[in-house]
C-alpha cells in the first residue's frame, strides 16, 4: 500500500481489507490498528508532556493511559487467554488498583512505550498460537473467556482509552484525532 496522508482511508489497513476477510483478519487488525492509534496520539510529545494532567477535572494523563493499556494486555493475553500462572502486575507500587494511571512522575515515554511493546509482542504471540475458539480463564473468578471475546473487549478497550487520549492531546497541544 503506498504512503498516504494520516487520516486518509487509504492510509487505514482496515479499510484495505477484503469485504470478505475472515473474523480473524479483521479482529486482528482492529485491534492493530488501536495499538497503532495509541502511538501516533503521543508522538512528538516530551516525557514532560505525556506525563502532564492537563485536564483539571480528571486525573488521567496519556502516560497513564499508556501504562494501564500494558497492564490490560498483560492481564487478557498472558492471565486470562494464556490460562497460566499469573505473572504478576507491570507496576505493583502500592495498593491504588490504578496505580498505573496515578503513579507517573518517575514514568518517560521510551520506558513506558518500552514496556507495553513487550505487552503487546507477546499479546500476538499467545494470540496467534490459539483459535477464536480457545478458552481461558480469568485469575481470581475463574470466568471463562474466549479468545474471540478477548481480542472484541481490546477493541473496545483501546477505542474507549483513545477518546480520553484525544482529549488530552488536545489539550495539551491543540493536536486533534484523525
Amino acid at each position: 500500500m503506498s504512503a498516504a496522508a494520516p487520516g486518509d482511508p487509504l492510509s487505514d489497513r482496515r479499510f484495505a481489507l477484503s469485504s470478505t476477510a475472515d473474523e480473524r483478519t479483521l479482529l486482528d487488525t482492529f485491534l492493530d490498528f488501536q495499538r497503532d492509534a495509541l502511538v501516533r496520539k503521543c508522538e512528538g510529545l516530551s516525557d514532560e508532556q505525556l506525563r502532564s494532567r492537563p485536564v483539571p477535572s480528571s486525573g488521567l494523563s496519556l502516560i497513564g493511559l499508556v501504562r494501564h493499556l500494558a497492564t490490560v494486555e498483560r492481564w487478557y493475553f498472558q492471565g486470562v487467554v494464556a490460562d497460566a500462572p499469573w505473572p504478576g502486575d507491570l507496576f505493583d507500587l502500592t495498593d491504588d488498583f490504578d496505580a498505573p494511571f496515578h503513579d507517573v512522575a518517575d514514568a518517560t515515554g521510551p520506558e513506558t512505550f518500552a514496556l507495553w511493546g513487550e505487552q503487546v509482542a507477546v499479546s500476538r504471540g499467545i494470540a496467534a498460537a490459539r483459535s477464536l475458539d480457545a478458552v481461558g480463564s480469568t485469575p481470581g473468578s475463574g470466568a471463562e473467556r474466549s479468545l474471540r471475546w478477548v481480542l472484541t473487549h481490546m477493541i473496545d478497550e483501546y477505542a474507549r482509552h483513545l477518546g480520553q487520549a484525544d482529549i488530552l492531546r488536545e489539550a495539551i497541544d491543540g493536536r486533534t484525532g484523525e
